[in-house]
């Protein structure tokens, strides 16, 4: 990845009217839990394992972590608890576009010559299928919902919805062209648009278009949590405009 500016956008609901103030004054009052809080410094780690030549894309499920790692290609399985890999599942190529987990299985694009989905069955630590729907590009990611897996598997912005019972694309939305990483919440699926620097939700039950909101400059990873959806934004610019929080209300 290339040094970047970077700044974090919260984006709240999916109707409310959007929100924008520019970065807090240097005399705000830093948020967190006094009683609770100790300095960053002071944590230490409990184990260190070593998973492959490289290491990158990480998941936590409900009793496992994974990591993707090279040398040879593969997603590894740590379990929590002895803290140790207790499975290695080699796939065919370089995995890239984070990880999913979801209907038994650990959903898995890969890029390099052959760029295409591997599932991986959750239980038995096997590849069950090879899909071939590649992922848009290296640092993208995928999601999966009640009932389907969300991946874009183009730079004009071809969001795939797959239907986990067929492995099979059930439907293509068009979204904002460079558009990379959904995230599923509440119903929604929310797609970070780098190239457009938009946020844009999907009703995750017709895979009709909400809206697409302005968040700033270069928004690519994300996340949810306290009704909001929040987007690391990225910029490789330092004239680019400052760090800004963003807000809408009820996700």
């Amino acid at each position: 990845m290339k040094t970047a500016l970077v700044s974090v956008v919260i984006i709240a609901g999916a109707f409310g009217t959007l929100v924008a103030q520019s970065a807090p004054e240097s005399n705000t009052p830093k948020p967190g839990v006094k009683e609770v809080q100790v300095p960053f410094a002071s944590l230490k780690p409990s184990a260190m394992i070593k998973v492959g030549g490289t290491a990158d894309w990480v998941l936590i499920s409900d009793n496992a972590v994974w990591v993707a790692s090279t040398n040879p290609y593969a997603v590894r399985r740590i379990e929590p608890v002895r803290n140790r890999i207790v499975a290695a599942v080699r796939v065919p190529g370089e995995s890239c576009s984070g990880l999913a987990s979801g209907f038994g299985s650990i959903w898995v694009p890969l890029c390099g010559k052959k760029p295409e989905l591997v599932r991986i069955d959750a239980a038995k630590n096997r590849i069950t299928a090879t899909l071939p729907i590649p992922p848009a590009g290296s640092e993208g990611g995928i999601a999966a919902s009640d009932d389907s897996v969300w991946l874009v598997t183009d730079k004009k912005g071809t969001l795939n919805r797959i239907d986990p019972s067929s492995n099979s694309v059930r439907q293509k939305i068009s979204i904002p062209p460079g558009s990379y990483n959904p995230l599923f919440s509440n119903s929604i699926v929310w797609i970070t648009g780098p190239e457009s620097g938009v946020l844009t939700a999907v009703d995750a039950i017709t895979g009709k278009i909400i809206e697409s909101v302005p968040v700033g400059p270069k928004p690519r990873f994300l996340t949810a949590g306290r009704g909001s959806v929040w987007t690391l934004n990225r910029s490789t610019k330092a004239t680019e405009p400052s760090p800004e929080l963003t807000r809408r209300a009820g996700s």
